[in-house]
C-alpha cells in the first residue's frame, strides 16, 4: 500500500504543462501526495522544442516518456498517435501504479490516458471539463468527461453543463482555471529588457500571433495566417509569431510562417519559457489567432484578443475577446476595435487560486467507492 496517494498527470504539450505547472508543483510539494508525470507528444519532439526540458528544469518527477510520430500529420496520423500513446500509457500506469490519474482539457493524449485508466480501474480527475468549443476538441472533451470520475471545472457554467450531461453534482467542483495561478507574478519582467531578447522594439506596438490548425479545416490554415500577417503589416505593428501545434494541417501553417519570417514580416519562435510568454502577453496590445490562451489567460492582463475562426467558438469568454471570421475586411475591423479597447482585467475563469483547491480534492476525495459510475438523468 502506498504511504501517500499517488497522482499521475499526463502531459503532451507546452500548452497543457504551462497551464498546470504551478498546480503540479503544489501537488509535488504536498506531503500526502506523490506526483508522477508521463510526458508524451510534442514534449519529446525536437521540431516542437523538446519542451520536456521545461518539466525537467522545474524538478518535477517524470515516470515515463512516450514518443510518437511528428511532422506532417493528417487525421490518420493523429489517430495513430492516440493508439501509440494509449499503449505506452497503459504500460506506464502498470509500473507507476497511481491511485488516481489527473487530466486536463481535450487533446488526444488526454483521451488516450482516460481510456487507459478506466480499463485499469484507476479513478480519473478531469480539469476544464464542461466547456464548449469548436473542432474535434468539443466531442473529445465531453468524451473525457464521460470517462472521468471527478470533475474540477473552471466556471459555474461548466459545472451546470456537466450536471445536465448526466454527471453527479457531488462530483463536480468549481476550482477555477489552473492556468491563472501566479501568472501576474510570472509576467513581471519589463518590456525594455524582455522584448529585445526576441528581436522586438519595446517602443513599438506588439501583436502576438498564435494560430493552430483545425482538423476539419486543415487546408485553410495557411491562408488565414497569410491574411493576419498582411493586415498587421499594413498597420505597422511588429508581430511575434509562435509555431503551431502538431495537429493535422500544421505543415502549411509552418510554411506560411517561415516565409513571413524570411520576408522580415514576423519574428518567429517555437517556444518561449512560460514567464516570458506571459510577460509578452501582458505587454502585447493584442493577441491574434485561435489559442485558448487568448480565451482564458489574456483577460487577466486586459490584453485584447482577435479570435479567428471556429476553434474556440461557443467557449465562455471575457469582454476582451473579439470573434471574427477569417476574411481580410473582418480582420481589419477587428484589429481596429482591439486597439480601441481599454484594458479591463476581470476574468470569468477564476481568481488564480485553483491549485490549492485541486490539491485538496486530490487529497480528500474518497476513492474506494468512486469507480463504476453511471449517468444521472
Amino acid at each position: 500500500m502506498n504511504q501517500c496517494r499517488r497522482i499521475c498527470y499526463i502531459s503532451g504539450t507546452r500548452a497543457d504543462y504551462g497551464l498546470m505547472q504551478a498546480c503540479l508543483q503544489q501537488i509535488d510539494a504536498c506531503p500526502d501526495l506523490e506526483l508522477g508525470i508521463i510526458a508524451t507528444g510534442m514534449h519529446l519532439s525536437p521540431m516542437f522544442g523538446m519542451t520536456v526540458g521545461d518539466i525537467e528544469r522545474a524538478g518535477l518527477p517524470i515516470v515515463a516518456r512516450i514518443p510518437v510520430a511528428d511532422g506532417k500529420l493528417d487525421g490518420a496520423g493523429m489517430a495513430g498517435n492516440i493508439a501509440v500513446m494509449m499503449t505506452g500509457i497503459v504500460a506506464a500506469l502498470q509500473v507507476f501504479k497511481p491511485d488516481a490519474v489527473l487530466l486536463l482539457g481535450d487533446r488526444g493524449e488526454m483521451i488516450a490516458a482516460a481510456l487507459a485508466a478506466i480499463h485499469l480501474n484507476i479513478p480519473i480527475f478531469h480539469i476544464h471539463g464542461g466547456e464548449r468549443s469548436g473542432t474535434v476538441d468539443e466531442p473529445v472533451r465531453h468524451a473525457i468527461s464521460k470517462l472521468s470520475d471527478v470533475h474540477l471545472v473552471a466556471t459555474e457554467e461548466s459545472a451546470d453543463r456537466l450536471v445536465r450531461m448526466g454527471e453527479r453534482a457531488d462530483r463536480v467542483h468549481v476550482v477555477g482555471a489552473p492556468g491563472l495561478d501566479g501568472i501576474v507574478e510570472l509576467a513581471s519582467e519589463p518590456a525594455e529588457s524582455l522584448l529585445p531578447r526576441y528581436g522586438l522594439d519595446p517602443q513599438r506596438e506588439l501583436a502576438l500571433l498564435l494560430y493552430h490548425p483545425v482538423l476539419q479545416e486543415a487546408e485553410a490554415g495557411a491562408g488565414v495566417v497569410d491574411v493576419l500577417i498582411a493586415e498587421l503589416s499594413e498597420q505597422d505593428t511588429q508581430v511575434l509569431a509562435f509555431r503551431p501545434n502538431s495537429d493535422a494541417g500544421s505543415a502549411p501553417i509552418l510554411a506560411a510562417l517561415d516565409a513571413a519570417e524570411k520576408a522580415g514580416r514576423v519574428k518567429l519562435v517555437t517556444h518561449a519559457p512560460r514567464n516570458d510568454y506571459l510577460a509578452l502577453l501582458r505587454h502585447a496590445r493584442m493577441l491574434l489567432g485561435n489559442s485558448s490562451s487568448g480565451i482564458i489567460e489574456a483577460a487577466t492582463f486586459g490584453t485584447s484578443v482577435v479570435n479567428v475562426g471556429s476553434r474556440q467558438m461557443l467557449r465562455q469568454r471575457n469582454s476582451n475577446v473579439i470573434d471574427v471570421l477569417p476574411f481580410p475586411a473582418a480582420i481589419r475591423v477587428a484589429i481596429t476595435e482591439a486597439r480601441s479597447q481599454s484594458r479591463r482585467t476581470s476574468n470569468v475563469f477564476g481568481d488564480g487560486q485553483a491549485a490549492p483547491r485541486i490539491v485538496r480534492y486530490l487529497r480528500e476525495t474518497p476513492l474506494d467507492q468512486i469507480l463504476g459510475k453511471v449517468n444521472v438523468y
